[in-house]
């Protein structure tokens, strides 16, 4: 069955002033929607991000795509990888965004076009798309509540008021993981730090474990502390930490620490590929990895580095970027087909006021997404959606992320500096 038609759509999303080890969120966050048509008629959806660099590749690659099977999804990386730049360029943001990340601008247009494919592939069999990556393991997949210090969206008027309000204290974010708990029933809470001094999101954590003593907690400074600050924040969170994710840089620094600690360490930042890894497990650096097929080459690669996860006695969960509901139902459909999945899964879908989806937003039950019967990823496109965010897109002024930037408006003095602390 041929394809007759690719289209791939910007959009742009409204995100909240989420802070961070490189700054601040801007108003807005980009991704790009993939429409594969086959020549019955049928739509394979995929979706991954929007920076230009990513965007340009997709959008070239587009039309080379007609006329391929939908089951050639060889043929379709080897005329993705045949357009990608021979020079590729840094990225500011790439240690928070690794799918940016020039290396990755590959994995991520293929990652995007992989789950069209299957989509279409699935919707035209007649079978959810869990089935052609081996059938469901679990009926549901587990996600995290993932916080965020953050701003009150009153800080800029580009913001879009949200639920959640100001967080800048242990007593605002015991506040906001209750709101999201309250919503969507998570089982596990994750807070993203670096931000203010390492001892205070210690104590923020410390708050959580009062609040929550039933629930799973990591902490995830994005490499921003020091080794002697990892080693002390640990010290203060012993017992309370199901995984210390990320606390400092380097896959020497991380094998250091966990030799120091003997803690379970996570990551998506020292190990994002291959190479990464076979270093890490040299050097027992990342003890969990939090994998993302968007940057790591898609469905089916990502369920090659479970396996080799579990040889090697690997935890295995998934990292999470800006996104909507056609990641998170491909998330949800490869980690059900993973029988070596560890740990509840990350997702910033609660932040995410906006969808392109028919019905609107997919639904979290129990702090899990459930699978249906439904052919291919189970979601429809609702094009008058697709238009509103494409449209605001075209009006925004960003084309490609940069917290470090955005925290300049508000900071002018801000420099990304690593670790911080």
């Amino acid at each position: 069955m041929n394809i007759t038609a690719v289209r791939v759509t910007p959009i742009a999303i409204r995100d909240p002033a989420l802070l961070n080890a490189a700054g601040v969120h801007e108003p807005f966050g980009l991704r790009s929607i993939i429409e594969v048509v086959g020549r019955n008629g049928l739509v394979g959806l995929g979706e991954t991000y929007g920076d230009a660099p990513v965007l340009d590749l997709l959008t070239r690659a587009a039309p080379t795509l007609v006329g391929l099977s939908a089951f050639d999804v060889n043929a379709m990386l080897a005329r993705v990888a045949a357009l990608a730049p021979k020079t590729a360029t840094g990225h500011v943001e790439m240690e928070l965004a690794p799918g940016s990340l020039a290396s990755n601008l590959v994995t991520s247009a293929f990652s995007a076009f992989e789950v069209a494919f299957m989509d279409l592939q699935a919707r035209t069999i007649g079978i959810p798309l869990v089935e052609l990556l081996g059938g469901a393991v679990r009926s549901k997949v587990p996600y995290s509540a993932y916080l965020f210090y953050k701003w009150d969206a009153a800080c800029d008027p580009e913001y879009a008021p949200d639920v959640y309000g100001e967080a800048v204290n242990a007593q605002q974010i015991v506040k906001q993981a209750q709101q999201m708990i309250d919503q969507y029933g998570f089982e596990s809470i994750k807070l993203k730090a670096g931000v203010f001094a390492p001892d205070e999101e210690a104590d923020a954590v410390l708050a959580l474990h009062a609040a929550f003593p039933n629930h799973q907690l990591r902490i995830d400074p994005n490499s921003n502390w020091s080794m002697e600050t990892s080693l002390r924040v640990a010290k203060k969170l012993d017992g309370v930490l199901e995984y210390y994710e990320d606390p400092t840089p380097t896959l020497e620094g991380m094998a250091e620490l966990h030799r120091a600690t003997g803690l379970p360490l996570a990551s998506n930042m020292v190990v994002t590929n291959w190479a990464e890894l076979k270093k890490s497990i040299e050097l027992g650096s990342v003890q969990i990895l939090l994998s993302d097929h968007h940057f790591w080459g898609g469905l089916r690669a990502t369920q090659a580095l479970a396996r080799t996860c579990q040889t090697f006695g690997l935890g295995l969960s998934m990292h999470s970027n800006s996104h909507l509901g056609i990641s998170l139902m491909a998330m949800t459909h490869l980690a059900a087909s993973v029988h070596h999945l560890s740990y509840a899964c990350d997702t910033h879908y609660p932040w995410q006021q906006d969808e392109v989806l028919v019905g609107g937003r997919v639904p979290i039950v129990g702090g899990a997404v459930h699978l249906t019967d439904q052919p291919g990823l189970g979601v429809e496109l609702d094009q008058a959606k697709l238009a509103e965010l494409h449209a605001a897109y075209q009006g925004c002024r960003i084309r490609t992320r940069n917290d470090v930037a955005q925290m300049r408006r508000f900071r002018p003095g801000w420099a990304q500096v690593k670790p911080r602390f």
